[in-house]
C-alpha cells in the first residue's frame, strides 16, 4: 500500500477486525504506548469495534504529559527573570506549571517563542549575540537527534549564548518500569513506530525476553493498529511472546544509527522524573560532559527540588493506565482544554485531550 487512503480502507478495516474476533476467547490488556496511537483509536472509532475482549490501556507515551513541573517552571524563571529568548514547541505553552505555563509568562512580557526546529534556535543566537537563547527540548527518541545537532552545531559555531534546557524521555525504560509494576495488567504492548525508526528494534528484545510480554511495533492508521493488535492477541492466545515489527515500511531493524550515534555523543542517560509518575531509573538524556557549558540549569541555576502536584489532576493514573480519562472525576468539569488541569488535556498526544475531542458519549459510559 502507497497511500493514506488505503491505510483508512474501511474493506481491511472490516477484515481485520473479523480476524481479531476469530481469533480472541479470552480477556486481553493492551497497552498503546504512544498518544499518537491513542488518538488513531480513539479518532477513528476503533475502540468500540474492538471486541469485548479486548481492553486498550493508554500508555506514558507523550512527551509533553510526562514533562516534570520542577521543568516547566524553570522555563518559566528563565523567561520570566533571566530575560533570556526562551524557544520550544507549541505544545509546551499551555501545559500548566505550579504557578504559570509558558502562554501565561509570555502574556507577562516573556520572550517566548514557537520553533519548528532547534536549529532555529541556533540562528536566533547568532543573530542575537548580546541575548542569551534557552531552548526547551522536550520529546523522546524522535526528537533527539535533532536538538544534538543544534547543540553540535552551537558547539562547533563557538556561541557561547546557546543552551538546552533538555526534558528528553526514553521510552523503553518506561515499558520496563510498567512491566515490572506488579500491579500491572498489561499483557502485551503495541510499540511505537516513529520511535523504532530512530532506535531500531534492539532495545525492545531483551524486554520480551525478560517479561515475557509480546511487543508489536506498529503505525498510526486504523489499519497499523488493527493489524498490530491482532498480531499481539494471536501470540497471547498461542502462549508466545516475541518482538513483531508491523510497521516495516518505514522501521528497520537498525533504525537511523547515524542519529543513534549523534544523540549518544551528545547526550548521557541519567535517571529522569516523569509527571505523574515518578522517577524511572535510565529514562532521561542529558548533556554529556563536553557539552556542559550548553546545558541551562548549570547556566542558569539548577531545577528546584520536587514539586508536588494538588490540582487532583489524576494523570498519573491514566499514563499507567490504571484509569480511562473520562473515569477521573474532573474531566469535562474542572478539566478542559481551557482550563486544564494537567498536561494530557492540552498536548495534541494526550489522552485525555483524545477522548475530550473524538470520544462520543457511548465510548465514555
Amino acid at each position: 500500500m502507497k497511500y493514506l487512503s488505503e491505510f483508512r480502507d474501511e474493506e481491511i478495516v472490516r477484515t481485520l477486525l473479523n480476524k481479531i474476533r476469530k481469533c480472541v476467547t479470552k480477556p486481553w490488556n493492551i497497552m498503546e504506548v504512544c498518544g499518537g496511537q491513542t488518538h488513531g483509536l480513539v479518532r477513528h472509532g476503533l475502540l468500540q469495534m474492538l471486541p469485548d475482549q479486548i481492553r486498550m490501556i493508554h500508555g506514558p507515551g507523550c512527551p509533553v504529559c510526562v514533562t516534570p513541573v520542577s521543568l516547566i517552571d524553570k522555563a518559566v524563571e528563565l523567561a520570566l527573570e533571566h530575560d533570556v529568548i526562551l524557544c520550544s514547541y507549541g505544545d509546551m505553552l499551555r501545559v500548566p506549571g505550579s504557578t504559570l505555563s509558558l502562554q501565561q509568562a509570555r502574556a507577562k512580557g516573556g520572550d517566548i517563542r514557537i520553533l519548528y526546529s532547534p536549529l532555529e534556535a541556533v540562528s536566533i543566537a547568532r543573530q542575537n549575540p548580546n541575548r542569551e537563547v534557552v531552548f526547551f527540548a522536550v520529546g523522546f527518541e524522535t526528537t533527539a537527534p535533532a536538538n544534538a545537532l543544534s547543540v553540535e552545531q552551537a558547539y562547533r559555531q563557538k556561541l557561547k549564548n546557546y543552551t538546552v534546557l533538555s526534558a528528553h524521555v526514553m521510552v523503553p525504560p518506561a515499558m520496563e518500569a510498567i512491566m515490572s509494576d506488579p500491579d500491572t495488567k498489561v499483557d502485551g504492548f503495541l510499540a511505537a513506530g516513529h520511535v523504532c525508526t530512530v532506535m531500531g528494534l534492539s532495545e525492545y528484545v531483551p524486554l520480551v525476553e525478560k517479561w515475557k510480554m509480546p511487543i508489536v511495533v506498529t503505525g498510526f492508521e486504523p489499519v497499523d493498529l488493527l493489524e498490530g493488535i491482532y498480531m499481539v492477541v494471536s501470540q497471547l492466545e498461542n502462549g508466545e511472546y516475541r518482538l513483531e515489527n508491523q510497521y516495516k515500511r518505514v522501521v528497520g531493524k537498525d533504525g537511523n544509527r547515524q542519529a543513534v550515534d549523534l544523540v549518544k555523543s551528545v547526550f548521557e542517560y541519567r535517571d529522569r522524573e516523569w509527571r505523574g509518575i515518578g522517577e524511572i531509573p535510565m529514562s532521561g538524556l542529558f548533556l554529556a560532559q563536553k557539552y556542559r557549558d550548553y546545558d541551562a540549569t548549570l547556566k542558569f541555576g539548577p531545577l528546584k527540588e520536587r514539586i508536588s502536584e494538588d490540582s487532583g489532576c489524576l494523570s498519573g493514573d491514566v499514563m499507567k493506565g490504571k484509569i480511562k480519562p473520562h473515569e477521573c472525576p474532573h474531566f469535562g468539569k474542572g478539566c478542559t482544554p481551557e482550563k486544564p488541569l494537567g498536561a494530557p488535556m492540552v498536548s495534541s498526544e494526550g489522552a485525555c485531550a483524545a477522548y475530550y475531542n473524538y470520544a462520543t458519549q457511548e465510548s465514555t459510559e
